[in-house]
């Protein structure tokens, strides 16, 4: 009985963490109706399809504001993402760096700088 009973706990912790992700993402998705219903944009037009919508709803919160900023910028150095962003370059080139690991952007250096960008033809 012990053993259904454990069973029992942790399908119920695993329905309880489902639970809360589906709520976190209702969330994210009323924000994002009320900020179409205003007019407004968080996200730019020419969003590559490779960080749609529901990919960058699917980031963390500071790995979204990178992304988003980066494609408004479409090619930009972590210190030029950190102006826009008014957080520290060295966060910004931590979060790009991230990025670039999960494939959603690409990075090449020109001399000492290291620029970031959405490569468009692979999306």
């Amino acid at each position: 009985m012990s053993s259904i009973r454990r069973i029992d706990t942790k399908s119920t912790q695993l329905l309880e963490k489902i639970r809360e992700n589906l709520e976190k993402l209702n969330d994210k998705i009323d924000v994002m109706i009320e900020i179409q219903k205003h007019g407004q944009r968080e996200f730019p037009e020419n969003l590559p399809e490779a960080l749609d919508v529901m990919t960058l709803l699917s980031l963390p919160d500071h790995l979204r504001k990178t992304a988003v900023t980066l494609c408004k910028l479409e090619k930009a150095t972590a210190d030029e993402v950190s102006e826009q962003t008014k957080r520290a370059r060295a966060v910004e080139s931590g979060y790009l760096n991230q990025l670039v690991v999960m494939g959603y952007m690409k990075k090449e250096r020109d001399g000492r700088k290291a620029y970031f960008y959405v490569d468009k033809e692979e999306t």
